[in-house]
């Protein structure tokens, strides 16, 4: 089976340096380290750049700081530069306040197949939690056990099945979870090829729905899903949310609704900008 041969983890950030530093803690205690990590930084001011430094010079990680300037949200637009950049075969994709389990490469490295897109999981934890952890914890695997979680006031229930590291479990639980398959931008990966083919993505979506458009028309393009929510798991810190607007929804909205009824996989206002889609 085919299998990546340069692995990049592309990480959206904007303004968030101390979960970015729990972000990049977490990809520093990969069971496998042979990968790149790429910031999109959607035009963060010097606190990023100065975390970022200080993360290089520690030297455990390939990383690579891909900047624009701040212009209001354009996280299509500085993920279409990412894209556009690498030379990474296959790509996994998340955001810069979500921490890997120390299996997250591996695994998504692991089960890459040809014409495929993997959709992982993720915990969302309160923000008494997130508060809560440092980089000791990230480092001991100690947050991604179930009893420190609860112990520090996360709720116990059924979500933290997604903690199991029991093969068999994993595995049954992946087949039965009610969840589609989706393209989620906190936890998905495929390969570089097939996203710039599809042009990367829409640059017209705004908050909301920006990864799920990308998926949709993943699946246009002939790719399918595999479920891995249970295999590659992630912790998404807490934070504000000040680009969800009813307004902007709709739009977006809108854009999908015209991806699925019209079948089409290319971006018109993606990586390169054509005059017509395909």
């Amino acid at each position: 089976m085919q299998q990546p041969q340069r692995l990049g983890v592309v990480i959206t950030t904007y303004n968030s340096p101390r979960w970015l530093a729990h972000v990049l803690s977490g990809y520093e205690t990969q069971t496998d380290p042979d990968f790149t990590v790429i910031i999109a930084d959607d035009g963060s001011t010097d606190d990023t750049r100065a975390l970022i430094d200080e993360v290089n010079a520690r030297g455990r990680l390939n990383l690579v700081h891909v900047w624009h300037e701040d212009q209001g949200f354009r996280k299509c637009t500085i993920l279409n530069k990412a894209i556009a950049e690498t030379d990474c075969d296959y790509l996994v994709f998340t955001d810069g306040d979500c921490i890997p389990r120390e299996d997250f490469i591996a695994t998504h490295k692991a089960m890459a197949a040809p014409n495929t897109f993997l959709s992982g999981g993720y915990i969302k934890l309160t923000m008494p939690v997130s508060e809560a952890i440092t980089e000791a914890d990230i480092r001991s695997g100690a947050v991604f056990k179930r009893d420190w979680l609860t112990q520090h006031g996360q709720p116990n229930t059924h979500k933290l099945w997604k903690l199991t590291r029991r093969p068999w479990l994993v595995k049954l639980l992946n087949s039965l979870t009610p969840t589609k398959a989706t393209w989620n931008g906190m936890n998905s990966s495929t390969w570089t090829q097939d996203i710039k083919d599809a042009n990367g993505f829409n640059e017209d979506m705004q908050y909301g729905g920006l990864d799920r458009e990308l998926g949709e028309r993943l699946w246009n393009k002939g790719l399918v899903s595999r479920q891995i929510r249970y295999s590659a798991v992630c912790l998404h810190l807490d934070h504000a949310r000040g680009y969800a607007k009813p307004e902007i929804w709709a739009k977006n909205r809108a854009i999908r609704d015209e991806v699925k009824a019209t079948g089409r996989y290319k971006a018109k206002n993606g990586i390169e900008k054509l005059e017509t889609p395909d």
